[in-house]
């Protein structure tokens, strides 16, 4: 009995690999940065340029690059158990949507930003080292606080950082209970109706 060719439904790893290894190259080098700067220039979307470059890969591959793109689609479903190839496919990600900021800030904003998200992580790592000092119920307390700030700051990354000050604050709140007056009223009643 004949029996039809079952077409695959997403590329395999080996395939999404190879793509993602020669796409990372490929946005590294100064004519594809060139490219994809000059396409800004002409007020066109990095993204349209490079996944231009994934379908040119593709084509190369011999994988028709529709077909491909929409596979890049379906990989958190098809692979989520697979975590090499998941931390692969988000370097890959990750390493364009780099390149399409690059080329939309221009490479000296790009530098300084680089510049100061570095900057920003070395006080984040600073503040965690401060919060380890502290007994782990004041360090959930802290990484609560930091959260709703967080929160009420739609994360804004300059709104991911506590001072010492903030820190040593929270600590003090917790640990110094809330005066109530109506709780020394009815201390007062008590010791009466003991007496």
């Amino acid at each position: 009995m004949w029996k039809a060719e079952m077409s695959p439904e997403i590329l395999s790893k080996e395939q999404l690999l190879e793509l993602f290894h020669r796409f990372s190259f490929l946005i590294t080098q100064p004519d594809v940065k060139k490219r994809i700067a000059d396409a800004v220039l002409d007020n066109q979307e990095a993204v349209a340029v490079t996944t231009s470059i994934q379908e040119e890969i593709l084509v190369d591959m011999g994988i028709d690059p529709r077909f491909g793109l929409a596979c890049l689609g379906k990989v958190n479903m098809a692979y989520e158990n697979d975590q090499d190839l998941m931390i692969q496919f988000y370097e890959f990600v990750a390493k364009e949507e780099i390149a399409c900021e690059e080329a939309e800030l221009g490479p000296d904003k790009f530098a300084e930003k680089l510049q100061m998200q570095q900057k920003l992580h070395e006080a984040q790592l600073e503040m965690l080292k401060q919060i380890r000092n502290y007994h782990l119920d004041d360090q959930s307390m802290i990484l609560e606080t930091l959260h709703q700030q967080m929160e009420m700051n739609n994360f804004d990354s300059e709104a991911s950082l506590l001072s010492v000050e903030e820190i040593q604050d929270i600590v003090r709140r917790r640990v110094t209970p809330v005066y109530r007056p109506s709780d020394k009223k009815d201390d007062i009643s008590r010791s009466k109706k003991h007496s």
